[in-house]
Formats: structure tokens, sequence, C-alpha cells
């Protein structure tokens, strides 16, 4: 099957949220987001809207796990979010157990998706984040699975225009 990505533009950091708002609205559970992207290019953000989406309890302080390395966030879904800047590849990055994530009901996000080089998940979706500006972002959403292909073609749906107001 032939998976074709979607790129949208952003042009402020509410519309990198709203991404990720509209993207968490079409999880039900048991997905894998893998986020790739320069230092403050906007994933931190765009996982802020995602846990609108999921309906993450109000009040939860959504923030990058740099340090912590995992967050996990109750909601109508789950959300964890993992972020692999601070993790070296081979037996740290397997301590954490990621597989046991990738396979729950929840939704794992990853940040730094590109340095998990072994026992990653079959299918994922990838969010690519790139400046364009100062506060102007490409995000490319792409498939790697049938699943993902039918959201990426909603997230295209759900473009209409919207893109960088």
């Amino acid at each position: 099957m032939n998976f074709h990505p979607f790129e949208t533009t952003t042009t402020s950091p509410t519309r990198t949220e709203d991404w990720g708002r509209r993207l968490g609205g079409l999880l039900t559970g048991g997905q894998v987001l893998g986020l790739t992207g320069d230092l403050g290019s906007g994933k931190t953000c765009f996982v802020r809207g995602l846990a609108v989406g999921l309906e993450v309890e109000q009040g939860s302080w959504v923030r990058s796990p740099s340090f912590t390395l995992i967050n996990e966030y109750a909601g109508r879904v789950p959300l964890i979010h993992i972020d692999l800047f601070r993790v070296a590849a081979g037996p740290e990055m397997n301590d954490l157990l990621l597989e046991d994530y990738f396979y729950s009901n929840g939704v794992s996000v990853i940040e730094w998706f590109d340095r998990l080089v072994a026992n990653g998940p079959e299918t994922y979706l990838t969010v690519d984040f790139r400046y364009l500006g100062v506060r102007k972002r490409a995000l490319r959403f792409a498939a790697h699975g049938p699943e993902y292909e039918e959201i990426v073609h909603t997230l295209r749906s759900m473009d209409e225009g919207a893109s960088g107001r």
C-alpha cells in the first residue's frame, strides 16, 4: 500500500497546538506517534494540543519529559509522553521498556523518535517539525501502516485552508 504524507504550515504556537488537538480527537488508544525536529521546533507545543484532544485532565501540566524521560497523563485515552533526547541507544534505551507503552491502550508520543533505532513499533505515525521562520513551522504527517493512513487522510481533509492562520 502506498502511503501519502500530508504537510501543513502553522504561523503560531496556538496553530501548532491546534493540529495536536485535531489529531488527539481522532485517536482511540494503542497508537504510536513519533515526533522529529530540531530543539524548539514545536514538538512539546504540539503535545499540549494533543493532550486537549485526548481530554487529558484539566490542570495537567504537559511539559517535555527531558529529565524524567516519560510522563503519563490520564484522559479519555491515556497519554504517554516520552522524550529520547537524553537517552543513549543500547542498554539505556532497553531499560525504558518502551514496548510496554507501544502496545498499551494509551497513545505513546515519542519526541526524538529518530533516536529509536531498534525494538520500535511496526506501525506508527511520524510528525516532522521544521522551522520556516521565527513563528512559522511546517508539520509533515507520515503514516507507517494502514491505520495511520486513514488518520493522515482525515487530517488532510481538516486542512480546509486553516493552515497558517
